[in-house]
Formats: C-alpha cells, sequence, structure tokens
C-alpha cells in the first residue's frame, strides 16, 4: 500500500471529462436530435463553423473584447484594492459602496449601458469591466490588510522607500489572493461579455449563438459553446502556470 500512487490532478480532470464525453455519447441518441447531439458531431461541426469567416471574426472579436476587459479590470481593480487597502479612511468610506455595487445584479444596468454607449464592441467591454473588477478590488484590498504591521515596519525602519515596501512586502504576500481574483475576475469577465453579447450583438457570438438556437442547429451551436469553453480553460491553465511560476518563492521558505 505504501508503493501505491495515486493519479495526478491532471489526468483525473481528464479521466473524468473524458468518461462524461463517453457517457453523453452514449445517451445522446435516445434524445431529441433538434435540442442535443453526441460529442462526435460537434468534434465535426468545429471545423464546419471555423470554416465560416464571419464566425472566425466574431471569434476573434469575442476574444479582443475579452482581453481588453480583463486587462482593464485588473488595472482598475488593482489600483484601487490597493487604496482601499493601505488607506483606513478610504477602505471605511468607499467599501460599503463596492460592496454594494458588487451585490447588485449587473444584468440591471445592461439596459443603461447600451442605451449610454450603444450596441458596439465597447458596451461588451464595459459590461464585462463591471463584472470582472469586483473580484479584483475585494481579493486586494483583503490580501493587503492580511499584511502583518510588524512587517511593514521593519521594512520601513531598514530604509525601504514605498516601491521596496511594495515589491519586497506587499506584492509576495497579496500574490496568492491576488490569482484567485483575477481567476474569478476571468470568469466573471466571460460571463459580462457574454451576456452583453447574447443581448445586444447584431453580428457577433451572440447573433450567432440566437441562430443556431433558433434553427435548432444543434452540432453547430455546440461546437460554438466548446470553443468558447476551450478558449477559457486555456486561459485559466495559463493564468494557474503563472501563479506557480511567480510563487517559487513558497518552496524555498
Amino acid at each position: 500500500m505504501k508503493n501505491l500512487r495515486l493519479p495526478s490532478a491532471g489526468v483525473t480532470r481528464i479521466a473524468l471529462v473524458a468518461v462524461v464525453l463517453v457517457i453523453w455519447q452514449i445517451a445522446a441518441p435516445y434524445g431529441n436530435p433538434l435540442f442535443i447531439c453526441p460529442p462526435s458531431s460537434a468534434i465535426i461541426a468545429i471545423g464546419h463553423i471555423l470554416s465560416n469567416p464571419a464566425v472566425r471574426g466574431a471569434l476573434f472579436t469575442l476574444a479582443w473584447e475579452l482581453g481588453t476587459a480583463f486587462v482593464l479590470s485588473i488595472v482598475l481593480g488593482l489600483g484601487i484594492g490597493l487604496l482601499l487597502g493601505l488607506s483606513k479612511i478610504a477602505r471605511e468610506a468607499l467599501m460599503p459602496i463596492v460592496l454594494l455595487l458588487y451585490a447588485t445584479p449587473q444584468i440591471t444596468i445592461l439596459p443603461v449601458l447600451i442605451l449610454i454607449v450603444g450596441i458596439g464592441p465597447l458596451s461588451k467591454v464595459v459590461f464585462g469591466v463591471t463584472h470582472g473588477f469586483f473580484p479584483v478590488v475585494v481579493t486586494a484590498a483583503a490580501s493587503v490588510q492580511g499584511v502583518r504591521p510588524l512587517l511593514m515596519t521593519s521594512a520601513r525602519s531598514m530604509g525601504a522607500n514605498p516601491w521596496q515596501r511594495f515589491r519586497y512586502v506587499l506584492l509576495p504576500h497579496m500574490l496568492p489572493s491576488f490569482f484567485t481574483g483575477m481567476r474569478l475576475c476571468l470568469t466573471a469577465v466571460l460571463l459580462g461579455v457574454l451576456l452583453a453579447e447574447l443581448f445586444s450583438s447584431t453580428n457577433g457570438i451572440g447573433q450567432f449563438t440566437t441562430t443556431f438556437t433558433q434553427t435548432f442547429d444543434a452540432p453547430d451551436l455546440f461546437a460554438l459553446i466548446a470553443l468558447i469553453a476551450g478558449g477559457a480553460v486555456v486561459c485559466n491553465e495559463a493564468l494557474r502556470v503563472l501563479e506557480r511560476r511567480a510563487s517559487r518563492w513558497k518552496g524555498t521558505s
């Protein structure tokens, strides 16, 4: 029993996905073909929809919207999170407002947002930021508050300037929570952009999703969903790898 080796987490995840796909493939023929299709049909349909230049353009636009909204959410969220974490006055004055806005269903502001910025890509970016901004703010502020004051006092007494205190004290302690906030931000941004695409798109991914649904084109619909989900998984794993590289110091402490 001591020599028994359990499979790695990656192998376990792949095995679980494979089991789900096999069950789906077996059970799909017993369902209504207008609403569900086997995974094999969806995989074949990926090549079909990617051969359409309009779909490729919509996917490229979606990637641009996601990337822009994600970067803006990180920059704005980190800046405000640091302000709330480092300043007691700002935290007491603004944190209740941030938490109130965070608890507000963002879908309620989409119609107003469309009236202000229109139905173009800008509305998707802004709506993505309204979703992804708050997890970064909350996690950044909480991680800064979690740093022991003694460490900051010691660094200051040894002559460290504000940048050095941030680089060598705050940043290492922030990284675990910050990367968690970034992964939450990525998921929230994806949700916000896709919601905006579904409700206010005339030629983007939202329009293709609506078209495939209304025409009962299950293979193309599942293929499109698989492409978006696959891209999200790749981005999330990239953040996980970046977190491991940025946190290598933890293994030497």
